[in-house]
């Protein structure tokens, strides 16, 4: 089988594709603007095979991967084109950048000040542990993607600011940490996307997890969006063997694998190599499960995700989370008002056969937990919101409903207000 080359695409190279010259004048600026504040890259695979350039700038995965002008807000937008109008020096050209990325809530839900454990007198480096089952491990080596999505929450840690970024060295002080809190039962291996790096610096962090012998470690997940972006990783890359060898090895060890992979829009899921890759990596005895936002000009309609979910199943893949855009970034591009996006769950969910009823959502991430909008409800003759949480910082949240006075503009929880002339909600109390 012929090997593809990995063609990476960023702002210093973009311009040798031909397919740019479709694009017009201002909308070329519009990536150098927009791209010189949030991270752009691409790559082959996604400029070949997934992006219809017949219907760009307006093609959902164009937009998926693509700067637009809408990501930046006015004043934002109109900043850093000054100073690239004006042939500013790349220090000013930089020093734009980072202001505008300090105003954009660059790490949302408390990541840094709540999430990161402490452990022995020392606090833990790439590791972040919200909900008591589940702590995410962030080695280095996997902080980057095969290409970058444009509403991306993890944006931050692609833009070259070392205080931004969340990453650790070795896996060694996360064993120690998942051996002495018993209630630990998932590791996330997560990023960037932990599958750009070599199968034999993978095995390097999974090995000594699988050799610590945890007794109440039962699975290990695999975050990455490499099904999507480039899933010749599973099929015909230099070390795809020995990738799938370790994947492998971690049912016969007794732990379950877990890929949660990312999928935004049927497009993904459209070609052969994509379908091969799946196929493969469900032979090495790994689950697949799925997750995506939903996002205003990509995917906010129940079309495009029943069409995805149910190829999702076709192709032995378990649907799991419809996410609400988080608080950062593009979020006033990409954000579904919470109204919205509960009827479209609602519509999507009456469409799916049983098995594709797995899929949770509408829900939140934020600071307190991950809350799900689940209904419109009468209460005292006013419409509000029904809401509960499916995870919590206090495990005692979970499944707790609570109410939200209606609004049918609100794309975050900190838009919402409670009822009953309360201030706040029961679990910031």
């Amino acid at each position: 089988m012929t090997v593809i080359k990995f063609k990476p695409y960023t702002l210093s190279n973009y311009k040798k594709l031909p397919q740019i010259a479709r694009l017009s004048k201002e909308q070329r600026f519009t990536i150098e603007v927009v791209g010189h504040v949030f991270p752009f890259k691409t790559n082959n695979y996604v400029v070949e095979n997934l992006i219809d350039w017949d219907r760009a700038p307006d093609d959902p995965m164009y937009r998926l991967t693509f700067p637009q002008k809408g990501m930046l807000l006015t004043n934002h937008f109109d900043e850093m084109a000054e100073v690239l109008t004006n042939s500013s020096p790349r220090e000013s050209i930089a020093e734009t950048a980072n202001k505008i990325r300090w105003q954009l809530n660059p790490h949302p839900a408390g990541q840094l000040e709540y999430n990161q454990p402490k452990f022995e007198d020392y606090h833990l480096q790439g590791v972040q542990h919200k909900y008591k089952e589940t702590v995410l491990f962030f080695p280095s080596q996997g902080q980057l993607c095969h290409a970058f999505c444009s509403f991306c929450f993890r944006w931050p840690q692609f833009v070259g600011i070392e205080k931004l970024k969340i990453s650790a060295g070795e896996v060694e002080p996360l064993i120690d940490y998942v051996r002495a809190n018993k209630e630990i039962t998932d590791i996330l291996i997560t990023g960037g996307d932990p599958l750009v790096m070599s199968a034999g610096r993978l095995r390097q962090h999974i090995e000594p997890v699988l050799n610590a012998n945890i007794p109440h470690l039962a699975t290990i997940r695999i975050g990455t969006k490499s099904l999507s972006y480039w899933p010749y990783r599973f099929v015909n890359d230099h070390d795809t063997d020995s990738l799938l060898r370790l994947f492998e090895e971690v049912p016969k060890r007794g732990k379950q694998l877990a890929i949660m992979a990312h999928f935004n829009h049927p497009k993904e899921l459209s070609t052969d190599i994509v379908k091969d890759a799946i196929k493969r990596i469900r032979e090495s005895g790994a689950q697949i499960r799925t997750q995506a936002p939903m996002l205003k000009h990509i995917n906010d309609d129940s079309d495009t995700w029943v069409a995805m979910l149910r190829e999702q199943v076709r192709l032995n893949m378990i649907p799991y989370y419809m996410f609400i855009v988080r608080d950062t970034g593009a979020q006033h591009h990409f954000g579904v008002p919470l109204v919205k996006a509960m009827e479209i769950y609602k519509d999507v969910f009456r469409r799916l056969p049983g098995l594709a009823r797995t899929i949770r959502g509408p829900s939140m991430s934020f600071t307190h937990g991950k809350a799900q909008v689940m209904d419109i409800m009468e209460r005292g003759g006013k419409k509000v919101i029904m809401l509960q949480l499916l995870q919590g910082r206090n495990p005692d949240w979970a499944l707790r409903p609570f109410f939200a006075e209606y609004d049918e503009e609100a794309i975050w929880i900190d838009q919402l207000k409670p009822v009953d002339g309360k201030e706040k909600f029961f679990f910031e109390e």
